[in-house]
């Protein structure tokens, strides 16, 4: 069965595996003894410390070890702004980094301090000049991404990097999605990483934080991982992990052309077998194992249900799929279509003949799905309507799309079709569905009784 979503988790490297076993026999001991078995499971840590640290780019002191890619970037952030605390109280980062990331700016904010998001452009990239002109008084650190994690967007960090260079901020970067392919850019602060994005052990992420950055270390801690992961290192992951990544990097350029040639081709074929797609993401600066698209008039849990069911398994952004029935922050800053959403990423070692199935496959999938739904338009009535109003209340993505792309043809060109929806996804998709279409979108309105109503006319 296809495994198309390493964006995830990768699945475990055999050099993980051999590691990780060989490990439990000779490291088990706690390294911070003196006795023979400590002294070996130190010289374990300090040998895969090391590794992880060449693969980094920084010194081996620099680094140290957490239980989760997550903790890293937690940790990264509240430490670095705690140690800049006279500096300023503003966290600046871009609207599309991982939920880690937000999630400890809002913990910051909840403390008194303020975030600053920098938009996106419609490829999930930041502008380099708009993030440094946030880096003004009282910005104590600043956060991007090395690639997103949704679209495969390569952030520009070396340009961002000499603005925050230039400006006396500390960088962040999460690393998470491309370490594994290659060192960051220089000019970062502080990194933070996750083993099982590439073909280690869950359960094991790095920081690395530059000597001379202002670092103070928050919440209870003790002696070890000088005092920035507290709690027992978990050594045979540890010394897993740290394999993995050397033989990923050595393996990058090789994998990374050939799944790159597989991306190139689903990227090109998806939008002439399935009607209604739009592929996101930047087309040239981006991971090269990943490839996103969005399909209208598709709901997006049933597609990938649908997808399962054939044997793929992907991953999506869609609202439809995440519990909160909002669609995803990285979609929703780019201003694409969420509905529908299918993100692939392809584990080392996905054969060509997987990727042809799986362009086989998805135009019946979708056609499928979108007959369930009654995604049909309605054909044009002799004499058009000047305006419509589409009721959608109390339905979910993509139907209210759906209505509005069965009525557009019934009101002559240059009338309206306002459609009440109180879905958050609407907000996106149905401007989202306009850009496609080539129909002009006017905005959004409240009805009488506050209900939010989207305003669309018909151009074509």
């Amino acid at each position: 069965m296809p495994y198309f979503d390493a964006a995830s988790a990768a699945p475990l490297h055999p050099v993980a595996r051999q590691a990780l076993l060989a490990a439990l026999d000779e490291g088990w001991a706690d390294p911070a003894r003196l006795y023979r078995e400590g002294r070996r499971a130190r010289l374990l840590l300090d040998a895969a410390r090391e590794a992880a640290a060449e693969a980094v780019g920084c010194r081996p002191d620099e680094l140290v070890f957490t239980p989760s890619g997550t903790r890293a970037v937690h940790s990264g952030v509240s430490g670095a702004l705690a140690g800049r605390r006279r500096v300023g109280r503003r966290l600046v980062v871009s609207a599309v980094e991982h939920s880690s990331v937000l999630h400890a700016g809002e913990a910051h904010a909840a403390a008194g301090g303020t975030v600053t998001e920098v938009p996106v452009g419609r490829t999930g990239a930041v502008d380099p000049a708009a993030f440094a002109a946030e880096l003004g008084e009282g910005a104590a650190l600043a956060c991007l991404q090395s690639a997103n994690h949704e679209v495969g967007t390569e952030q520009p960090v070396a340009e961002v990097a000499e603005a925050c260079r230039a400006a006396g901020v500390p960088l962040l970067v999460d690393a998470a999605q491309s370490l594994g392919w290659g060192p960051v850019p220089e000019g970062w602060s502080l990194l933070a990483a996750s083993a099982h994005k590439w073909g280690g052990p869950a359960g094991v992420g790095l920081l690395a934080v530059r000597k001379g950055v202002r670092f103070a270390p928050q919440g209870p801690s003790d002696e070890r991982e000088s005092g920035r992961a507290p709690g027992f290192e978990n050594l045979p992951a540890i010394v897993a992990a740290a394999a993995s990544l050397r033989a990923v990097r050595a393996e990058a350029a090789t994998e990374g052309a050939r799944l790159r040639e597989l991306v190139d081709r689903i990227r090109a074929r998806v939008p002439e077998l399935v009607p209604d797609v739009e592929v996101v993401g930047d087309p040239v600066r981006r991971l090269p194992h990943l490839v996103t698209f969005s399909c209208l008039y598709v709901d997006g849990e049933t597609l990938l249900s649908e997808l399962d069911r054939e044997g793929f398994s992907v991953s999506s952004g869609s609202s439809c799929t995440s519990s909160t029935l909002t669609p995803s922050h990285v979609l929703r800053a780019m201003g694409v279509l969420s509905e529908g959403n299918v993100r692939v990423s392809l584990p080392a070692g996905t054969d060509s003949a997987d990727a042809d199935r799986f362009l086989a496959v998805l135009p019946g999938v979708v056609a499928s799905v979108r007959e369930r739904l009654g995604a049909a338009p309605a054909a044009a009535e002799p004499e058009p309507a000047e305006e419509l109003v589409v009721d959608a209340l109390g339905k979910r993505c993509p139907i209210p799309v759906i209505e509005l792309a069965k009525v557009i043809g019934t009101v002559r060109v240059g009338g309206t079709v306002t459609v009440l929806s109180d879905d958050a996804a609407a907000r996106l998709d149905i401007p989202a569905w306009c850009e496609m279409r080539g129909q002009r979108y006017v905005g959004e309105t409240a009805t009488p009784q506050g209900a939010p109503a989207y305003v669309v006319r018909r151009t074509t």
